[in-house]
C-alpha cells in the first residue's frame, strides 16, 4: 500500500497518473495546501519542504521499515524502480528518460509555475515578469515539441520512446496551457502527444480522482496568503 499525501496540483497529478497506470494499491491523504495543512507536524516529518506530493511506501522492496519520500520527481523515479515499469532498464534508455524527468523538474515546472503566479495571482500586474515567464514557457514548449517531433520521425509517440515517467511528469504541466497563455496549435507534435496522453484510461482515472478530492478549486485571499506569503520564518 502506498500512502499518497496529495492535493490537486500538477505535481500531485503526476503521482496519481503513475499509480493508476501501474495498478498499485494506494490511498489518498488530502493535504489542503490553501488552508495550511502542509504545515502540520505529522506532514512535515514526511515532507520537510512543506510541499505535496509525498508518499509513504508501506511495503518497500527491501521488506524493511516504510519508506517516506517527498519531491515528485524522486517519487516517480522510486515508483518506477519499485515496479520495474515506465523506465527502461538499459543504460541509455534509462538516462534518456531521467534527463527529461529532470528537465521538467528544473525547467518546465518552475517556469510554468512562475507564469501562473504572475499571470493569475500577483496582486498587481508586473508586465516584465509576465512577458518573461510567458516567453520562457513558450521556449520550453518548443524544446519539448522538437523532442517529440524527433521521436515521431522514429515512429515513437512519447518523449523518450515508450510511455514513461517523463511523460507523466510533463503532461500535468501542459494541461493548464491556456492559463500559461500558450496555444497548443502552435506546437503540432506537442499537441498530438498531449491528446495521446489525455486519452489514456489511467490519465482519465487520475484526473477523476482529483475531482473527488477537490471538485471546486478555490483561490481566495486566505489561500493566497498561505501559499504566497511564506519565508524563512514559516520553516519550523
Amino acid at each position: 500500500m502506498i500512502d499518497l499525501y496529495y492535493w490537486t496540483t500538477p505535481n500531485g497529478h503526476k503521482i496519481t497518473m503513475f499509480l493508476e497506470e501501474a495498478g498499485l494499491p494506494y490511498r489518498i491523504l488530502p493535504v489542503a495546501i490553501g488552508r495550511g495543512e502542509q504545515f502540520k507536524p505529522e506532514f512535515l516529518k514526511i515532507s520537510p519542504n512543506n510541499r505535496i506530493p509525498a508518499i509513504v511506501d508501506q511495503a518497500p522492496a527491501d521488506a524493511g521499515a516504510p519508506v517516506a519520500l517527498f519531491e515528485s520527481g524522486a517519487i516517480l523515479q522510486y515508483l518506477a524502480d519499485k515496479t520495474g515499469r515506465f523506465i527502461p532498464q538499459d543504460l541509455r534508455g534509462r538516462n534518456q528518460v531521467l534527463q527529461w524527468l529532470y528537465w521538467q523538474m528544473g525547467g518546465l515546472g518552475p517556469m510554468a509555475g512562475q507564469n501562473h503566479h504572475f499571470s493569475q495571482y500577483a496582486p498587481e500586474p508586473v508586465p516584465y515578469a509576465i512577458e518573461r515567464y510567458v516567453k520562457e514557457t513558450a521556449r520550453l514548449y518548443g524544446v519539448l515539441n522538437k523532442q517529440l517531433g524527433e521521436q515521431a520521425a522514429q515512429g515513437q509517440g512519447y518523449i523518450a520512446g515508450d510511455f514513461s515517467i517523463a511523460d507523466m511528469a510533463c503532461y500535468p504541466w501542459i494541461v493548464p496551457h491556456e492559463r500559461q497563455r500558450q496555444k497548443l496549435a502552435d506546437f503540432a507534435h506537442l499537441q498530438a502527444w498531449f491528446e495521446r496522453v489525455r486519452a489514456r484510461p489511467a490519465t482519465q482515472r487520475a484526473y477523476d480522482r482529483a475531482l473527488e478530492i477537490n471538485s471546486q478549486p478555490v483561490m481566495d485571499e486566505a489561500a493566497k496568503k498561505v501559499l504566497f506569503g511564506q519565508d524563512a520564518s514559516t520553516v519550523k
